[in-house]
């Protein structure tokens, strides 16, 4: 394979645009001209090109940046390099040669086309960004798919492939990030190469250390927000499973409408009913806040105001094949790995039909279904306690994915709780000290000042969340 990478007419096309070999008269003296500046000097295009493997899918020049979409050539198998290829998809956001890069693993699939956006840690540092998909998401994914090589150290290993890659490019220090998914991902990285990156901020990282000890989930559920919400949120599962002969019909005619199916996930709307509502309190707090209690139906509601509410808060459309069909790879490593909440669901007993139903095997297709591991996540979980350095956990106090979190070493690593926050907490909502100490901590391990963070920090590039859209398929 040649050690240069395809760049693909479309992004050559732009870069001739750029450099004015585009923009002359179609005379001969142009022709030369052109020519000429198609030649000039592309710094960073030449470093990209030497890298083996990587391909220029398209650029885009955003006020400020350069914008890349990219491909690298992976192995299948990191153990097996030579049994098979794929390419994973990655975008560059590249500010200037001398600033940090931030890693950003958000544990799911790219857009499909995707733009310039800028995590908290990219803006905070005035970095350039790396994000990744992960394997096995959208294009990512190996053809055909051997779902035995979806673990978290393949992942870790597709990273760090692309971090030896682009540190041919960039000098500077590195930062790796992830919300939720994400976060855990970036945790994983740590663990298996902890040189790559010069410190990690991973927000709202799930540790589900030892899977069957839940308790920790239903704690949260018992003492979360003030106890007249809790028992409106319990009594509002309660009166939809009560009027499931009602209810389920209207899923059905709704489902009918819009050519939702459950062959592939829970194999009937009635299942994927009774799924949608267990799952309704979860995804209240995950997205909600307290103040959001006051929407909540009553008893007496109708049943259209109890289905209109379970559907605004989780989706009746998320458990259909539809749905759930992009969230397949990480229901499977929940499975096979991850672990997932386990809930006692006390205040439902006589009313749920399906004993077992609220976990990953039940959503994913049936040959993909598999017996959980418990040892990579309590060897991940014991590392991050003992032998991690320069890691950066942010949760939110009303997350119920904090509710089992990871608990950072003495090595210079660190753990912060935004008060009243959710699932989409940062360090924005951490009090006043506690912001600029997680700021000032996140600038020294990446070896740059305020000032100078500051100086490149000023764009229009949207932030991002590094949370998925729920309702997107």
């Amino acid at each position: 394979m040649s050690p240069r990478p395809r760049l693909l007419p479309a992004a050559l096309a732009l870069a001739l645009v750029t450099t004015g070999a585009l923009a002359q008269p179609a005379s001969a003296a142009a022709t030369a001209s052109a020519a000429s500046a198609a030649t000039v000097a592309d710094p960073l295009l030449d470093k990209l090109a030497a890298i083996p493997g990587l391909t220029v899918v398209s650029e885009t020049r955003p006020s400020g940046f350069r914008f890349f979409v990219l491909t690298l050539t992976q192995p299948v198998d990191h153990r097996r390099p030579g049994k098979g290829t794929y390419q994973q998809r990655l975008t560059l956001l590249h500010r200037s040669d001398d600033a940090p890069v931030v890693l950003y693993t958000g544990g799911y699939g790219l857009a499909v086309n995707p733009s310039a956006s800028q995590t908290e840690p990219t803006r905070l540092l005035g970095a350039n960004q790396v994000s990744v998909e992960h394997r096995f998401f959208r294009s990512s994914r190996p053809e055909p798919a051997d779902w035995g090589k979806l673990d978290i150290w393949q992942q870790a290993s597709d990273e760090h492939r692309i971090v030896q890659a682009l540190k041919t490019v960039y000098g500077g220090k590195w930062i790796q990030t992830g919300a939720s998914k994400g976060g855990m991902t970036s945790v994983y990285h740590r663990r298996f190469y902890p040189d790559d990156v010069d410190g990690v901020i991973a927000y709202v990282a799930p540790n589900d250390r030892v899977n069957p000890a839940d308790r920790a989930y239903d704690e949260f559920f018992e003492n979360v927000g003030d106890a007249a919400c809790r028992t409106s949120l319990e009594n509002v599962q309660k009166e939809a499973l009560k009027r499931r002969a009602r209810l389920v019909p209207r899923f059905e005619a709704e489902a009918a409408r819009n050519g939702y199916t459950f062959t592939q996930s829970l194999g009937s709307a009635d299942r994927s009913f009774e799924m949608t509502v267990l799952d309704a309190v979860w995804a209240f707090w995950q997205y909600s806040n307290e103040s959001d209690c006051a929407d909540v139906p009553p008893g007496t509601a109708t049943d259209d105001e109890i289905y209109d509410w379970i559907d605004t808060v989780a989706g009746f459309s998320f458990y259909t094949d539809q749905g759930i069909g992009y969230y397949v790879p990480y229901y499977y490593q929940a499975a096979t790995q991850l672990g997932w909440p386990t809930l006692k669901f006390g205040h439902l007993r006589g009313l749920t039909r399906y004993p077992g139903l609220y976990q990953p095997n039940s959503v994913i297709p049936a040959e993909l279904r598999s017996r959980h591991d418990p040892l990579p996540m309590l060897d991940v979980d014991h590392w991050v306690r003992k032998q991690s350095s320069r890691m950066m956990f942010v949760y939110g106090e009303n997350d119920p994915w904090s509710a089992e979190r990871f608990t950072p070493s003495r090595h210079d690593s660190y753990l912060y709780v935004a008060p009243g926050a959710n699932h989409g907490a940062n360090i924005a909502r951490l009090p006043d000290a506690e912001r600029q100490a997680a700021t000032d901590t996140l600038l020294r391990w990446a070896g740059v000042t305020g000032a100078q963070a500051a100086q490149r920090g000023v764009s229009s590039i949207p932030d991002d969340d590094m949370l998925p859209d729920r309702r997107t398929f």
